[in-house]
């Protein structure tokens, strides 16, 4: 370094200019913190610079690229944020306002866009909103359920897992710093967000039939403002099996829009600082008008793209062996590390956070590990048994060994391979389960189930219906699992592919 000074001092004496002595306080500088006049990158090319100082130029290419990092990781990390608005929008969308109950009077089919849903079960959700005060959620015994805050963060289980054991109750939820004197009787909630999401489920009569029960759930449930408490009014359901509507947020430029509104339905301090900043370093912020410019609106198209093309990446084609059920198997699931906080020795798993939610939705500490014996366990596929992509224009059979670890029963979905939700088909069912009407165990009591556009002969009855020139994920379920999927003893087969 002290060679090179010298010499330029030389250089700069032999074209006429005025020899500088060396600085009486000179730096043992190293070339690694020095930047030349000149950089090239593979990604913005030539960068210029004046002793450090950056060129016009070269400064515009640097904030477009910091615009466009900004705006990729607002997607990838504020998926949640957005994914759990979109929700709402889609409540919003079918005229429930905040507080009315939404329910699934005759289950879910394909008609309506929700992430991942099953279509065995009858669903119960709310957008709850504390922004007038708390608000009193009174349970019925029988249900299964959640609240997850507007951060698509966990507050609490409802039902056998949650406080009230399954036997219902009231719920108080109520802000943080609300000072507000929480009467007996009740289960406290305390939360950091305005809006909530309660999710409920119910499952049918043995027969499949839902009257009986709904009407037990329109009896018990209510969703009202603590100061009506002494006389609650009558809840609002709406019914939503068979209705066309979206709950899955945006893929492309508008799911900043979608952020825009959730931060102006929440306080500050519901979402995380760091979070916060990003979406304010492109001029989305609480209480502000988001009007990008042009410049900014071509930046946030192109991060949309990119970050919606990583998070595909991340949940079809998964470059981490961490999240497979087996060595020799595609089946996989984002909380293979047992964390519903996707932590891994104090470090958060992004790639595990973006898998989950893009594919799926409702975040609790059950879905990772239940008890032995209840709630549900999932394992995803979206490859056959060779890795490649499942086509619904192919023939496929999946092996099931015998026993399969269920207690109560268990089922296969279908899901779209662009919406993540129901694959649309002529079966109400998106998929097949265990209590399906004729469906047949081999000898050996496995059972051999069949994915296509058309049935095999004499598999009607084990067979789920596919798209020709769509593709699909699957998504095994085992309700009440035993312990030989905890202890991996038992395996599912990949999906083979028949024609």
């Amino acid at each position: 370094m002290k060679n090179t000074l010298l010499a330029a001092t030389a250089l700069t004496a032999a074209f006429g200019f005025a020899a500088q002595a060396a600085p009486e306080f000179l730096a043992d500088v190293p070339d690694s913190v020095i930047t030349p006049d000149e950089v090239t990158t593979k990604t913005l090319g030539k960068l210029e610079f004046f002793d450090g100082m950056p060129s016009p130029e070269t400064v515009e290419k640097a904030f477009a690229n910091l615009d466009l990092i900004r705006a990729t990781t607002a997607f990838l990390d504020g998926m949640k944020i957005a994914s759990l608005r979109a929700m709402f929008q889609g409540y919003e969308e079918v005229g429930a306002k905040p507080n009315d109950i939404v329910i699934t009077e005759t289950l879910m089919d394909a008609r309506s866009i929700w992430l991942t849903p099953n279509t065995t079960t009858i669903y119960i959700g709310a957008n709850v909103d504390i922004s007038e005060g708390p608000v009193v959620i009174d349970i019925p015994a029988g249900l299964l359920g959640l609240l997850d805050d507007a951060a698509f963060e966990y507050v609490t289980d409802i039902g056998g897992l949650g406080p009230d054991k399954g036997e219902g109750g009231k719920y108080l939820l109520i802000h943080n710093d609300d000072e507000t004197e929480v009467p007996d009787g009740y289960f406290e909630l305390r939360t950091k967000t305005n809006e909530h999401w309660l999710l409920l489920r119910r499952s049918p009569n043995a027969d499949g039939g839902t009257e009986g029960p709904v009407a037990e759930i329109k009896a018990g449930l209510n969703v009202y403002s603590l100061a009506e408490a002494e006389n609650p009014p009558e809840e609002t359901f709406i019914n939503v099996s068979g209705v066309q509507y979206n709950t899955v947020h945006a893929n492309n430029a508008e799911f900043f829009d979608e952020i825009h509104v959730a931060l102006n339905n929440n306080p500050v301090g519901a979402f995380a600082p760091e979070i916060v900043g990003t979406f304010a370093s492109l001029g989305i912020r609480k209480g502000e008008p988001f009007e990008p410019d042009e410049r900014l609106k071509g930046i946030l198209d192109e991060a949309a793209a990119i970050a919606n093309a990583t998070a595909r990446s991340i949940t079809y084609a998964a470059r981490d062996p961490g999240v497979f059920f087996y060595e020799d198997r595609q089946w996989n699931s984002p909380f293979q590390r047992q964390s519903y906080l996707f932590l891994d020795d104090g470090a958060r798993v992004l790639d595990d956070q973006t898998y989950f939610f893009y594919m799926a939705t409702g975040i609790t500490p059950a879905m990772t590990a239940p008890p032995v014996g209840t709630g549900s366990v999932y394992a995803m596929t979206a490859r056959d048994v060779d890795g490649a992509y499942l086509d619904g224009s192919k023939t496929y059979k999946v092996e099931m060994p015998a026993p399969i670890p269920a207690k109560n029963f268990w089922s296969f979905m279908l899901y779209s391979g662009q919406t993540r939700s129901i694959l649309e088909t002529d079966q109400k069912s998106g998929g097949i389960d265990s209590n399906r009407e004729g469906i047949k165990a081999n000898e050996d009591g496995s059972y051999t189930i069949w994915f296509g556009p058309e049935p095999p002969d004499g598999q009607e009855a084990n067979w789920a219906q596919t798209v020709p020139g769509k593709s699909f994920n699957a998504m095994l379920r085992l309700y009440g699992p035993l312990g030989p999927w905890f202890e991996k003893t038992w395996k599912p087969g990949d999906f083979e592919l028949v024609d």
